[in-house]
């Protein structure tokens, strides 16, 4: 069995507050949509909106007119005598959703009109799409209410309509109030009367049933449903088109038209184009969903996969991870170094191990960009040579004030602490740092050169790499130092700058004892 997948998201996904695209934009959407992900159909407009809905429409027609798909394209009209049809024969469309009433009180409250008088309205557009090579295809708009509390209408409308030429009756959950049992017994009903008809589904999110709704509408017989790019849509918005795929296959074994490889694609357009952010936890698309956290998770991937399911990401484009932080354990390292071709001794891989987790406790997150830059730091700073060492600092900062810095160094097992303003807080540490070396008549270098990186992809809460240059009695040198925190780079960077520094010293003296 296999089902139709129209796409609404340049319709009723427009229809989220702040959306707007331009006809251009609509227009690359609309030939991703078709082209590359490969729904069946897309719904792009709606009639009399805007001169800029007509120019969009009129540039994806056109495209489709060229590529031989011009029924793949649909425009959401009413029943306003030729209003709406002429509006999309004009743009160049060949296929109207008329958004006729598919419950009694909507009928009553809205149109004032009797179900005799909606269905003659109905019939001439029928008769007048005809003429105009128009495809007809009847949203049943607010059916699920109809269903609940005026079923013989819903009955009636389809028993006066069944043998006019539609190609499709399309029964939305307009305000989304179903859930999956409901959804099941209403479209039960209408394949069980009507077994000739095709019956699409068209969901909304209310309730956060969308997606099970779907589930329970293709269960009970119904050809197609309506999608929308990441779930846009009006209120809590629509089914999103990578979840009910996931579910169709998956979870049903239902065949699709659809090219998973292009889920992810046409999600991060939509998401540019649309200005509304995915949620990182958003199944198939979001950015953490195939990201594993828990080392124990990462351990039984390594052994035997015991962590995948049926949502492979590479179905969708995508690629697993494993999250680099606080819950990270050996397993999660080798996981990620494999990436790069690495192959650490067990000793690197504990001492990475180790700074990992002690960044994770300091940051939200490590990313995989990360790790080279903390290969590089820990195995580049063995401490155990050192004679000096940072013990402490305070670092402040206030509004109308000098920043100042209190530190504390050991220096061969003795103590030595010095508080002092700065311009800045790395330069009060420097020149706290600078009255203990002067009580201690030592020289301290010349700082040259100062440069702060992030990880590639690095968002705020990155890694921060300090690369600092030195001049110390026309001997240049570089220290690195890598935190969370600039600052804190910065003097880890300066730490061992102090040891060179001492090993100069000690160096010259052996040298003038010699």
């Amino acid at each position: 069995m296999k089902i139709e997948i129209m796409d609404t998201t340049l319709r009723d996904g427009e229809q989220t507050q702040g959306v707007s695209y331009s006809p251009l934009e609509k227009l690359q959407i609309a030939s991703i949509l078709l082209k590359d992900v490969k729904v069946d159909r897309i719904e792009v407009a709606s009639a009399r909106v805007s001169s800029g809905e007509f120019e969009a429409l009129r540039k994806i027609t056109e495209w489709a007119r060229q590529n031989n798909i011009q029924r793949k394209v649909e425009v959401l009209g009413f029943v306003d005598g030729n209003v709406s049809l002429n509006w999309i024969h004009d743009a160049g469309g060949k296929v109207i959703n008329l958004l006729c009433k598919g419950s009694l009180r909507h009928l009553e409250k809205q149109l004032r009109k009797t179900p005799e008088q909606h269905v003659n309205d109905i019939r001439e557009i029928i008769a007048r799409a005809e003429k105009l090579d128009i495809q007809v295809n009847i949203y049943l708009e607010d059916w699920s209410n109809g269903m609940i509390h005026s079923e013989d209408y819903v009955y009636y409308m389809i028993d006066n309509l069944k043998n006019e030429t539609i190609a499709r009756f399309m029964l939305p959950d307009t305000l989304g109030i179903l859930n999956p049992e409901l959804t099941y017994s209403f479209i039960g009903k209408m394949v069980e009367r009507y077994p000739g008809q095709h019956f699409d589904f068209h969901s909304h999110n209310d309730y956060d049933l969308a997606v099970a709704n779907v589930f329970s509408a293709v269960k009970a017989g119904a050809r197609g449903v309506h999608t929308t790019v990441n779930g846009l849509g009006e209120r809590a918005g629509n089914a999103p088109l990578s979840s009910v795929i996931g579910v169709l296959h998956d979870q049903l074994n239902i065949e699709t038209n659809i090219n998973e490889s292009e889920i992810i694609k046409i999600s991060k357009i939509v998401e540019t184009f649309s200005g509304v952010r995915i949620p990182v936890n958003k199944p198939v698309v979001g950015e953490n969903v195939f990201t594993q956290t828990s080392g124990v998770h990462a351990d039984g991937d390594n052994k035997a996969n015991l962590y995948f399911n049926n949502l492979l990401p590479e179905r969708f484009g995508r690629k697993r991870k494993y999250a680099l932080g606080k819950q990270s354990g050996k397993a999660t390292i080798i996981k990620n170094l494999e990436e790069f071709g690495l192959n650490l001794s067990p000793e690197s891989i504990a001492k990475i191990t180790k700074r990992v987790i002690e960044l994770g406790d300091k940051k939200e997150n490590v990313t995989t960009e990360d790790l080279p830059f903390i290969i590089s730091d820990v195995l580049g700073s063995d401490r155990s040579e050192f004679k000096i060492f940072i013990k402490n600092y305070s670092l402040s900062l206030s509004y109308g004030l000098k920043p100042s810095a209190s530190v504390l160094i050991d220096i061969d097992g003795k103590l030595y602490q010095e508080t002092s303003p700065g311009d800045g807080q790395y330069n009060a540490f420097m020149k706290a740092l600078r009255k203990i070396y002067d009580k201690l008549g030592k020289e301290l270098p010349v700082l040259t050169d100062y440069e702060v990186s992030i990880p590639p992809g690095g968002k705020t809460d990155a890694l921060v790499e300090t690369l600092i240059s030195w001049n110390f009695r026309g001997r240049e040198f570089r220290t690195r130092g890598l935190d969370a925190d600039q600052t804190e780079s910065a003097i880890k960077a300066t730490e061992k700058m102090l040891n060179i520094v001492e090993g100069i010293n000690g160096t010259e003296k052996n040298h003038l004892s010699a």
